[in-house]
């Protein structure tokens, strides 16, 4: 498999010895979750699913940032403790990615489970002069790094000449960043140097060496956290071990509504509750999967309602694979052609549009063919292998109908063409607004009807 590494701006084949170790930057749990979360971790959920459909072991890190201004500010403003507001939206992240069907991270470390580790790693970089302490905090000296830059492709002159941060006299430069900041505020812990709290790079450095290691396979987020977030990992990271911090850095596109950055001011920030409650799961994880994960992708209710007419067309195919009990065989020499298309897009640098392509294609042919004719059981066990698969990588989920609820249904179908044949009108008219309430359609075909479960869709008229 081959992926785009930032750092060097080159697609590279992704070489590992015993795993694939994956460090992902989650969440500041301060507010909800919202769509461009949703992608960034939607994509690398396809990655490690794709990976381990391939027999191949997948560690995944994915931090919460439970100290932090931001988290501060909140519980100032509510009145309540930073606890308080991290704990709650990190319940709400489980709630929302759950629903979304992303798998658990191997770990979720937190950064104030860590300080001690973070306190470790300051005081080395103090220790070999890469640090030092001011009234302020600790800062990392970036002229003492002389790869600075080299992720963002920014040039250290550039940045001091056109640097627009905040002017500190305790800095011995405009581009140092704090790595432990000195504070009287809750919450705080205490330090060699002065009680405060950790700066936000440094946590992520911390974590992730202690769990992957130097030089683990790929570092992920999203674009926005290209520079400074990343570039001060690095650099941070690098002074320390001497050694190369990671193989991959795998960077996802953001997510724009209408064309414009989401926005608090603006008001168009789009929670995954909000997106859920209206979209539900699927439709959500097939937009996030529409374009290629390194280029922006644009939030509009078009796009939403092109991805719920293809999973309306997934369903049906799926339901025409439940149905199949023809005895007549079937070519199915395209599954292996598509099935290989749907690998190579993912292999290719993580392609999900192409993915997903290949995997509508396998549904436009399920659907072609049962217009016409009844796949036999073999040829339906061997698609619906193969349907099942993609739906597992892609993220997808058709819940399962059990034999009872199947011949159930299928019994209520019978009865209802009994009684119509019967002219019993109004008892065919109940079952069938019962069958409406359970979301269950029917599709006419040339020589026969079969029944589709529908997924409910708040959005859909």
């Amino acid at each position: 498999m081959k992926v785009f590494d930032t750092l060097t701006n080159t697609k590279k084949e992704l070489e590992f010895e015993d795993k694939i170790r994956i460090y992902l930057c989650g969440v500041t749990v301060y507010d909800e979750s919202h769509i461009g979360h949703a992608r960034t971790i939607i994509v690398f959920d396809v990655l490690r699913k794709f990976l381990e459909d391939k027999n191949i072991p997948v560690e995944l890190i994915q931090n919460f940032t439970d100290v932090d201004d931001k988290i501060i500010n909140k519980a100032q403003s509510e009145n309540l403790t930073a606890l308080d507001i991290s704990s709650k939206y990190i319940k709400n992240y489980f709630d929302d990615f759950r629903q979304l069907n992303v798998k658990d991270a191997t770990m979720f470390p937190k950064a104030t489970e860590h300080i001690d580790d973070i306190i470790s790693f300051v005081k080395k970089l103090i220790d070999n002069n890469h640090a030092y302490v001011s009234k302020n905090g600790v800062y990392f000296s970036v002229e003492k790094f002389s790869g600075y830059g080299k992720l963002s492709k920014k040039k250290i002159e550039e940045l001091q000449s056109g640097s627009r941060i905040e002017v500190d006299e305790a800095k011995k430069d405009p581009l140092d960043f704090a790595i432990w900041k000195f504070s009287d505020i809750e919450p705080l812990w205490d330090s060699p140097w002065g009680k405060g709290r950790p700066g936000w790079h440094i946590e992520c450095s911390a974590m992730s060496l202690k769990y992957l290691g130097t030089n683990f396979e790929i570092h992920g987020g999203g674009r926005d956290l290209i520079f400074p977030h990343h570039e001060n990992e690095i650099a941070q990271s690098e002074s320390l071990t001497g050694d190369n911090f990671a193989k991959n850095w795998m960077h996802v596109g953001m997510v724009t509504i209408n064309g414009e950055k989401m926005s608090k001011s603006i008001g168009n920030i789009r929670s995954i509750k909000h997106v859920l409650e209206n979209w539900g799961p699927n439709i959500i994880r097939l937009f996030c999967l529409s374009g290629h994960y390194s280029k922006p992708i644009d939030y509009s209710e078009e796009l939403l309602n092109e991805n719920l007419i293809k999973w309306r067309q997934a369903e049906a195919a799926y339901y025409e694979l439940i149905h199949a009990d023809g005895s007549v065989s079937q070519g199915i020499e395209w599954l292996q052609k598509i099935s290989e298309e749907f690998d190579n897009a993912l292999e290719d640098d993580l392609n999900t549009h192409l993915a997903t392509t290949a995997f509508f294609q396998l549904v436009k042919e399920i659907n072609r063919v049962s217009v016409e004719s009844i796949f036999g059981k073999d040829e339906s066990q061997l698609i619906k292998k193969e349907f099942s698969r993609m739906m597992k990588i892609l993220g997808l989920i058709i819940p399962e109908i059990s034999i009872d609820k199947k011949q159930e249904i299928d019994k209520m179908i019978a009865d209802r063409e009994i009684f119509r044949k019967e002219k019993q009108f109004e008892k065919a008219d109940q079952i069938r607004d019962k069958l409406n309430e359970m979301n269950v359609v029917l599709v006419d075909h040339k020589k026969r009807t079969v029944w589709m479960k529908k997924e409910k869709i708040k959005s859909e008229n």
